[in-house]
């Protein structure tokens, strides 16, 4: 059965991630609106700019639903939305608060020191773009690191049916993480939500 997924379309990376999730063989369906979240299998908080993604999701009354949304059905966060899923962020309020990581925004540097790295996760080699991307700083118990740079900073994880990426496989032609939240979906036990 072929999974719907949504991705949240405010701002940010949102039409790649689609494009992405089509070539995996997904549903892709933009989430601008509340009621927009009904009947998906998951949600992709795309990257972009986490205080503009944040002033539009207020806009929109998308808060609630989306915390909401969070805590019961698989919700992957690049970047910016790695950002909005965070339980505390450094120097600022959390956004959706509902994973237990710790990140902090802009940990590369600017725009000019982006850069593209292989990553390696449980044995699968994956593309990793990192553009003014967060670090993962700490991560609670109940959190398994994925990968993380040859120095040790993390940058995935995953708590249950939450994922958070620093990078941005959408702007790679590497479906692998696309396919590796796919994959989750489908193992996710709806019993539990």
């Amino acid at each position: 059965m072929v999974k719907r997924i949504g991705v949240l379309a405010l701002q940010g990376d949102f039409a790649e991630h689609k494009t992405a999730l089509e070539r995996a063989g997904a549903e892709a369906v933009e989430v601008k609106l509340p009621r927009q979240l009904g009947g998906l299998d998951g949600l992709i908080i795309p990257g972009g700019e986490s205080t503009t993604l944040r002033k539009l999701i207020d806009l929109y009354g998308l808060m609630e639903p989306l915390r909401a949304f969070s805590r019961k059905r698989p919700t992957w966060g690049t970047c910016a939305g790695a950002i909005m899923l965070a339980k505390e962020v450094i120097g600022q309020e959390a956004h959706l608060g509902i994973m237990d990581i710790k990140v902090q925004r802009n940990a590369f540097g600017r725009q000019i020191n982006s850069f593209v790295t292989k990553l390696n996760i449980e044995g699968q080699s994956y593309s990793a773009v990192f553009i003014r991307a967060p670090l993962i700083v700490s991560v609670g118990s109940g959190v398994k690191v994925l990968a993380t740079l040859d120095d040790g900073r993390i940058v995935a994880a995953q708590q249950g049916h939450l994922l958070a990426t620093s990078f941005h496989p959408e702007l790679t032609d590497d479906l692998g993480f696309h396919r590796r939240f796919l994959n989750m979906i489908g193992s996710y036990d709806y019993a539990q939500s």
